[in-house]
């Protein structure tokens, strides 16, 4: 059928009609086939008392032909031009993508849109590129992909946060009306991540159909979904542009952030596992392929105060851990004592080092680890060489008074100077020392994000990216942390360039379960930054024992956070066996398939990640448990025809202090049926609040 476009994936069929504009009639589930009377059996009635012909849910949905809802496209050539009306021209379609040529002659303006579904992982990918093709200049306020989602997605979960508690989930009903969030921190932000999900009234971790939606964005974006009066419903997502920001003169063009999204008929799981395989096969990029090295950084450790000797003990205590990246942070460069001085000034202290560097990072790597190194690129101290030199490199808005935050400024990559000098930097870093990895963080918000006078947000965000990409480009060996004060930058589009993301800057173990566990329905845990703290949190004061806090981290890509030299010996070992824990399960952890079990007591966490022949399942107790008895843990995701062993692998070290007698199998070794496990379960200890036990399970 000429008017229909049917791309496929393994698991997913993205039916488009192709009329006067394109719109989607299906994205779901996998069809077989697209039958002769489809496009009869799905054209629409026409209501009273509204307009008079059918205007379809589109691509990029106008004002001009009649959607009511929010455009696709909205700006204005001189106050004219400001409700297009574009048709198609043209298209390109192959088995899985498929690129629309739309124009509209009056407005004088082109749009390509692109739509991908890629095969293995049922991903949709989509963006759309406007192009000023008349002569005089045309002011874009807004260009956001559009994507529709059925009816029976009556469901929304969004996520929300702060520094220090990103990643917080929130439900709400999706009936009438809309849900619309805003960015304009200038980073992706810790309290607006630009995901979300919407689907049907049950829809769990388990069960249920659920759409997943991702902008990848490093800068302002607004994300929306809308039910329209009629029932329709659709997911809207882009960069969120400044007054002026984006001006388009004569065949200059503008493009969107691509929009990711995928559908699971399996619940949450589903999405997560969509996302993962998406991620490590389209978005990583591993400079070696090789285990994520355990890290351990210095700053709960020293922070400020470096001295050589001491940092080379810090390395031999860490690698007698099982430490395999050291990274040195913030408090190396000149002048750098204290926050509010010296960023910029990106020279080594040689008071602070008087021998150089050098031999300190050949005592770590004679230690058998690789060697890392802080950095804040971005920001700039008033308190520097550097702000002396050139005040007018600073991102501002000329005669305000700019708020500062943490003490600190924003530079102007866009700046050729100033782009320049930081490239010199870290490429003169990079190649003078044996810098196997950069923890890249960036502590602020934009505050008046202008350059020569205009509003600079996306240039700065894309100023970034060609800083990044031209650094890894000369130093492709180089791994690259995205940092940010912890959640303050994590998506798809900057993961392009880096490797890891500090998921927060909270080590609290409790807070961590959350704030991981919202950031896993994106991210795979190889990417994802946990840390074993100190017993007590720096950030919140709270304590927890040992257990919490290595089985939180054990997840991720796994690191510690402490003074080893100061310590005592029997924390020390207690930090050696979950590293040892960890690199146990890391190739399952790091490649398998994550999953999140519904949990009967509201209160606790069961998560685990699935191999070929083997899985591992965390039940972390996060508070008092609901019941005296604990549920059985029953195993959804089980191969119900197979045999497995059956471990305890870990629990807290002493005893429990809310059961008499725990159950005899925790001392065992049990060779239990897969439908035994997955219908009748597994009986559980009880556990305190605050801890954590992990089950390993072979096939036979």
């Amino acid at each position: 059928m000429k008017n229909i476009v049917h791309l496929i994936s393994k698991n997913c069929s993205l039916i488009i009609k192709v009329g006067r504009v394109p719109e989607i009639l299906h994205w779901g589930p996998k069809i077989r086939q697209i039958d002769p009377d489809m496009l009869l059996s799905t054209e629409r009635p026409i209501s009273q008392a509204r307009l008079d012909v059918d205007v379809p849910l589109s691509l990029c949905p106008e004002l001009g032909s009649g959607h009511f809802n929010a455009p696709g496209l909205e700006g204005h050539r001189n106050g004219n031009d400001w409700a297009p009306v574009f048709e198609t021209v043209e298209r390109n379609v192959s088995e899985n993508s498929a690129t629309f040529t739309l124009s509209d002659a009056i407005a004088q303006l082109k749009l390509v849109i692109d739509v991908k579904l890629d095969f293995e992982s049922d991903v949709v990918q989509k963006r759309i590129t406007v192009t000023n093709i008349g002569h005089d200049e045309y002011s874009l306020s807004k260009l956001s992909s559009t994507l529709p989602v059925p009816r029976h997605a009556t469901k929304l979960m969004s996520f929300h946060g702060r520094w220090s508690r990103e990643f917080q989930t929130h439900r709400q009903e999706f009936s009438h009306g809309g849900f619309m969030q805003e960015n304009r921190r200038g980073r992706t932000s810790h309290e607006n991540f630009p995901g979300l999900m919407l689907g049907d009234d049950h829809f769990s971790e388990q069960s249920g159909q659920v759409w997943g939606f991702h902008l990848g964005w490093s800068g302002n974006h607004q994300l929306r979904a809308d039910v329209k009066s009629d029932g329709r419903r659709f997911v809207q997502a882009g960069e969120l542009l400044f007054s002026g920001e984006s001006i388009l003169a004569a065949e200059e063009s503008y493009t969107t952030p691509w929009l990711y999204g995928c559908y699971s008929n399996s619940g949450l799981n589903g999405i997560s596992d969509r996302f993962h395989r998406f991620v490590r096969t389209n978005i990583l990029k591993f400079p070696v392929n090789k285990p994520r090295p355990v890290h351990l950084n210095t700053w709960e450790g020293i922070y400020f105060d470096h001295k050589p000797e001491y940092i080379k003990e810090m390395a031999s205590e860490a690698s007698r851990m099982g430490v395999e990246r050291f990274i040195i942070d913030d408090g190396w460069f000149i002048g750098r004592d204290g926050e509010r001085t010296a960023l910029g000034d990106w020279y080594l202290d040689e008071k602070k080092y008087p021998e150089g560097l050098e031999p300190v990072i050949q005592h770590v790597n004679d230690q058998g680890m690789e060697f890392g190194l802080w950095v804040e690129p971005e920001m700039i101290s008033k308190e520097s060489i550097l702000y002396r030199n050139h005040p007018d490199w600073v991102l501002e808005l000329k005669g305000y008074h700019q708020p500062s935050g943490r003490w600190q400024y924003v530079l102007d990559l866009q700046n050729p100077d100033c782009f320049a000098y930081l490239f010199e930097r870290l490429d003169s870093l990079l190649s003078q020392y044996n810098i196997a990895y950069l923890k890249w963080d960036m502590n602020r918000e934009l505050v008046q994000p202008g350059h020569e006078g205009r509003p600079a947000v996306h240039g700065q965000t894309q100023a970034l990216y060609r800083l990044l990409d031209r650094l890894l480009e000369a130093h492709p060996e180089v791994e690259i942390e995205s940092c940010s004060s912890g959640g303050g930058r994590i998506d798809f589009e900057i993961l392009k360039r880096t490797h890891r993301f500090w998921a927060s800057d909270c080590n609290d173990a409790l807070e961590r379960q959350t704030i991981q566990r919202g950031m896993s329905y994106f991210f795979p845990p190889e990417v994802m930054g946990a840390h074993i703290g100190p017993d007590e949190a720096h950030t919140t004061r709270r304590c927890h024992h040992i257990n919490m806090r290595g089985m939180t981290a054990l997840s991720g890509h796994m690191g510690v956070e402490l003074d080893p030299v100061k310590v005592p010996e029997e924390e020390k070992l207690a930090f050696a066996k979950y590293i040892a824990l960890h690199k146990e399960f890391r190739q399952l952890l790091h490649t398998g398939r994550s999953f999140r079990l519904n949990a009967s007591d509201k209160r606790q966490h069961i998560y685990g990640v699935k191999g070929h022949e083997e899985l591992v399942i965390t039940v972390c107790q996060l508070a008092m448990p609901e019941y005296a008895l604990p549920t059985p843990l029953r195993i959804s995701c089980i191969d119900v025809d197979a045999t497995y062993e059956v471990k305890l692998v870990e629990m807290p070290e002493t005893s429990f202090q809310l059961m008499k007698q725990r159950p005899q199998w925790l001392d065992k070794t049990l060779t239990l049926s897969g439908d035994n496990l997955k219908e009748i379960g597994l009986t559980l200890p009880i556990l305190d609040p605050e801890s954590a036990l992990m089950v390993h399970l072979k096939k036979i």
